[in-house]
């Protein structure tokens, strides 16, 4: 006769917020990269290493974006209705990422 585990295995709480996170600095990165990475001839008038600025906010905006999901993922398992949830966390990672483009390239690319 032997013994069964009847104990469920918790996930992993920092797994269910990181790999979010991770996912939307990586599409952040990839969004303004096109644009940074695509400017041949920059204006003279703009600083030195303009391009840390916005390789930088951008990828952190859909990292915040992505904590969101992860928090709104957390309140599904609570009772809260999925498909809200998706389109909620799909409206505010969009705006979080087109306000960090802002914020990124202000200055430069963005007048």
């Amino acid at each position: 006769m032997t013994q069964e585990n009847n104990l469920k295995k918790q996930p992993d709480q920092k797994a269910a917020i990181v790999k979010p996170m991770l996912i939307g600095a990586a599409i952040g990165l990839i969004f303004i990269s096109f644009f940074v990475f695509g400017v041949d001839q920059p204006n003279p008038d703009w600083p030195k290493f303009w391009m840390v600025r916005p390789l930088v906010v951008v990828p952190v905006a859909g990292a915040i974006g992505g904590l969101f999901y992860s928090f709104m993922d957390y309140q599904c398992s609570r009772g809260f209705n999925r498909t809200v949830a998706v389109l909620l966390s799909l409206i505010v990672f969009v705006i979080g990422l087109w306000m960090g483009t802002v914020l990124g390239l202000v200055g430069t690319m963005w007048h």
